[in-house]
């Protein structure tokens, strides 16, 4: 399985940015997947996902309302389309993968088995 992110960048605060991750290797569809970020110095932390089949997404209560994650099963794509961007978002984006991922561990990094590269966000204010 490999998870390809991209579209990280320099911007501005207040900019937005869309963020990518095609899936090649398995199945995309009903898996549970998410994007995660890293700051320097901070451990990883959860952003946003979906669970299985839920067409309900989650979010971390730090992005609620400016962060939007979609998928494109058709495309083995994950997006996470990026508001107001704030210098506190800079990090670098990680796509992840859970085929036996259970609700309870949706934000756990650990229980993520596939992790793509990750694409560094900048912001500056």
């Amino acid at each position: 399985v490999q998870l390809q992110a991209s579209g990280g960048g320099l911007v501005q605060a207040g900019d937005s940015l869309r963020l990518s991750c095609t899936a090649s290797g398995r199945p995309f569809s009903g898996i549970t997947v998410g994007w995660f970020r890293q700051a320097p110095g901070k451990e990883r932390e959860f952003v946003a996902g979906f669970f299985r089949w839920n067409r309900n997404p989650f979010y971390a209560d730090s992005v609620k309302g400016r962060f939007t994650i979609s998928r494109d099963n058709a495309k083995s794509t994950l997006y996470l389309q990026i508001n107001s961007l704030k210098p506190e978002d800079a990090a670098v984006y990680y796509c992840a993968m859970s085929p036996h991922g259970i609700l309870s561990n949706l934000k756990i990094p650990s229980s993520y088995d596939y992790w793509g590269r990750g694409t560094q966000v900048t912001v500056s204010s």
